[in-house]
């Protein structure tokens, strides 16, 4: 054969094993990504190979820390190819070589180089290995720069919706239609919302599909319960009026999900709107459609009138008039606002708020020297549930001496009316059929503080006896009381109020 026939076979075969070594590094990259298509060259050529960024950091981490010899002349490579603009760079010292090529990407992007560190000589055909790889490595790099640029705009999508709920939440409508106006959709002046409990691990899934079947919503992962999700949707939503929208119905939501709706609010009293879908969803739990919709019950701030206002604003005027005496510490604002977190989700106020235990422990020992109360006993909660509500209820405007005696809670818990609202909230435990130790427990439980160890022991049953008949409670209600945001506050007023009731004299 020709000598120049047998040198074409050899380059034609060189073209193809430099062929199938780019096709097998593809695979590798789609197989397990830029570590082991580095594992891989490192194996093939008896280097440390690694990816740097221009600074000189690692942009990929290696299973072997590199010497200090060896991560010197790699970092001398980076900078001399980054500063020089060179397509690559080879530098030899003290026994090692290090050839280092820059990836290929689109403009903007710092995309990071290939460095590998040789103490051996290396062979001819290494160096056009390394810049084969170059084109796999740039592809995993791209494709995993996205995905982390896609999670980022994710998280952040989230945050902001998340804090526009918690502005909401706190009657900050203005702020929360400011920075809402970032996001679509835009906030509705009138709202339905929604509590979604998904099961364990598929939050994120049931969130996007809601995403898509609800377009006018928002959909907003709750900050406090790691399985329920906010929606927000637009009261004109649903086909017909005090109905769920459709996509609640849909296959994917009533096989694994439980739903509680609230009744149609204004966007300012979000925190009401989410207090009923709460109680609503602890109803659905027990339904074989597995939702419900908010049973209609009248406020007890409503209730009692524009003298809940009065009492109101002098049982909590220590804390308006609160200043606060470092600039780190809470203003009677913030203090406000997190007593209202506090008894609406208890501990879980440390998420809501983004605080830390310890500052929600120093805040709730400052409310409870400013209002010399006991925050432990439900009595005390109790009272202070009611005179936030009533004070959302009228607006923030600040305190005023009232002209004539401001009345005390008992005796607006003795009002007529008053006395027939309380009646209402026991009224389903007391229907034909309800076993007596149904109401026995739960009075005994009011009584107790809602603590479930000592009504176990008034009671001489076991904690999981008493969970059980507060769980039948719950369902005869339709209101949740063994996870906040609870009922307990509204229904130990009301068991007050007919305990007051009954104690009164009758008139001669």
């Amino acid at each position: 054969m020709h000598r120049s026939d047998v040198h074409a076979d050899t380059a034609a075969a060189v073209r193809v094993r430099r062929a199938d070594g780019v096709l097998e590094m593809q695979r590798l990259a789609r197989r397990g990504g830029i570590p082991l298509l580095l594992r891989r060259l490192g194996a093939r050529t008896g280097a440390d190979v690694l990816l740097m960024d221009s600074a000189g950091g690692m942009a990929s981490p290696l299973r072997t820390p590199l010497g200090d010899a060896q991560g010197d002349i790699a970092l001398r490579a980076v900078r001399e190819l980054t500063v020089r603009g060179l397509k690559s760079v080879t530098i030899d010292h003290d026994g090692l070589t290090c050839i280092a090529l820059p990836l290929d990407g689109p403009r903007g992007v710092g995309m990071p180089v290939l460095a590998a560190v040789f103490s051996e000589p290396t062979a001819p055909e290494v160096p056009l290995l390394l810049a084969d790889a170059t084109s796999a490595l740039s592809l995993s790099w791209m494709t995993e720069h996205t995905r982390q640029q896609q999670r980022r705009l994710q998280l952040a999508d989230a945050r902001i919706r998340e804090a526009v709920v918690h502005l909401l939440m706190n009657g900050q409508v203005t702020v929360a239609r400011q920075i809402a106006g970032t996001l679509r959709p835009t906030l509705p002046a009138t709202i339905r919302v929604y509590v979604i409990e998904a099961p364990p691990g598929v939050r994120s899934q049931v969130a996007d599909e809601l995403s898509e079947a609800a377009e006018r919503a928002w959909v907003v992962p709750c900050p406090v319960y790691a399985n329920h999700m906010f929606v927000l949707a637009p009261a004109g939503s649903e086909a017909h009026p005090g109905h769920a929208a459709k996509w609640t119905r849909s296959a994917s939501l009533t096989a694994d999900c439980c739903i509680g709706v609230s009744d149609v609010v204004p966007l300012r009293d979000t925190a009401t709107g989410y207090a009923q879908a709460f109680h609503a969803l602890a109803a659905a739990r027990h339904r074989t459609e597995r939702q419900s919709s908010f049973t209609s019950n009248p406020d007890l701030a409503l209730t009692i009138g524009p003298e809940v206002v009065t009492w109101a604003r002098g049982f909590l005027a220590p804390i308006h008039s609160h200043r606060a005496r470092r600039p780190q510490d809470p203003g009677g604002a913030e203090l406000l606002a997190t007593l209202a977190s506090w008894l609406s989700f208890s501990s879980r106020a440390t998420a809501h708020l983004k605080i830390h235990r310890n500052t929600l422990s120093a805040r709730l020992a400052s409310i409870q020297e400013l209002l010399d109360l006991d925050l432990g006993g439900l009595a005390d909660q109790a009272a202070l549930a009611l005179a936030l509500r009533a004070i959302a209820a009228e607006g923030s405007a600040p305190p005023q001496r009232s002209a004539g005696q401001v009345p005390s809670l008992d005796e607006l818990l003795q009002l007529p009316h008053v006395t027939a609202w309380a009646e209402h909230q026991f009224r389903p435990l007391r229907a034909a059929g309800i076993p007596m130790c149904i109401p026995d427990t739960l009075a005994t439980w009011l009584r107790l503080d809602a603590r479930i160890v000592p009504t176990a022991a008034a009671l001489s049953l076991s904690t999981s006896a008493v969970r059980k008949r507060l769980t039948r409670s719950e369902s005869l209600l339709q209101r949740s009381l063994l996870r906040p945001p609870s009922a307990v506050h509204d229904l130990w007023l009301a068991q007050r109020s007919l305990d007051l009731t009954a104690r009164k004299p009758a008139p001669a």
